[in-house]
Order: structure tokens, then sequence, then C-alpha cells
């Protein structure tokens, strides 16, 4: 299960480095199937997983909300497959990708000055490094 979800962070990461776009026909189906896998192989947890699944999306659709040209829609995508793949250890995927992304932005800033404010980065990268640092993790 973790090479199946694993191999799919990478391939997403990949594609939203180099076309900035998080695919519907990749994170979709994959958050759907890594859930039911993570279901039938520990039904004890399913309630667990949903959660995680519904949260971390929800968690990310906020500040989509508030400032809608911050954050894409596959970001939110990618978060609910990595809630459906981690389960409760999502959050420390989240803690890692946003410390991850922090360190990119302050390293911008640093070298490009006032110009970096208003370059936009891929995010899927650093959720991505945080999912799998999480799924090696636990």
């Amino acid at each position: 299960m973790g090479a199946l979800f694993g191999g799919v962070l990478v391939v997403l990461t990949a594609i939203d480095i180099e076309q900035r776009i998080v695919p519907n026909r990749i994170v979709l189906p994959a958050t759907g199937v890594v859930l039911i896998c993570q279901l039938v192989l520990f039904p004890e947890r399913w309630l667990e997983f949903v959660l995680a699944t519904l949260g971390a999306g929800l968690l990310l659709f906020l500040p989509r909300l508030l400032y809608p040209a911050g954050m894409g829609m596959g970001d939110v995508k990618l978060a609910m497959l990595l809630g459906a793949g981690l389960g409760a250890s999502v959050v420390a995927a989240f803690v890692v990708g946003l410390l991850a992304g922090f360190v990119a932005a302050v390293f911008l800033l640093v070298t490009r000055g006032t110009a970096a404010r208003k370059m936009a980065i891929p995010f899927v990268p650093f959720l991505a490094f945080g999912g799998l640092f999480a799924l090696f993790l636990t």
C-alpha cells in the first residue's frame, strides 16, 4: 500500500513542478483506491481514515476560500490523498510539509528580495515530502 501511495506522491510532485497542475485523473482515483485499501486492511481504523481524509481536505480548503489565488484545488485534493494514506499521521505530514515550504520561502526572500513575494511556488512537493516523511516515520 505504501508503495502505491508513495509512487503517486512522486508522480504528482513531478507533474506539479513541470506543469503547475495536480491532475484530477490521477489524484481523485488514487485517493479512492488508497482509502478503500486502508479500510480493507485496517477495518478497525475506518473512522480515523475517513476523518483524516475529510479533515485534511477541509484544512486546506479553508485558506482556499479565504484567498483563492494563494492555493489551488489540487493542493486540497492532495491533502485528501494524504489523509487517506496516512490517517492520523497526516498531522505530521502537514507540519513537515509546511516547515519545508516555509524554509523554501525564506530562502527565496533572502536570495531574491521583495520580488520573491510575488513568486508562486508549487506546494505539492512540500506536501508530498511531508507525506513521505510521515509514511516512513510510522
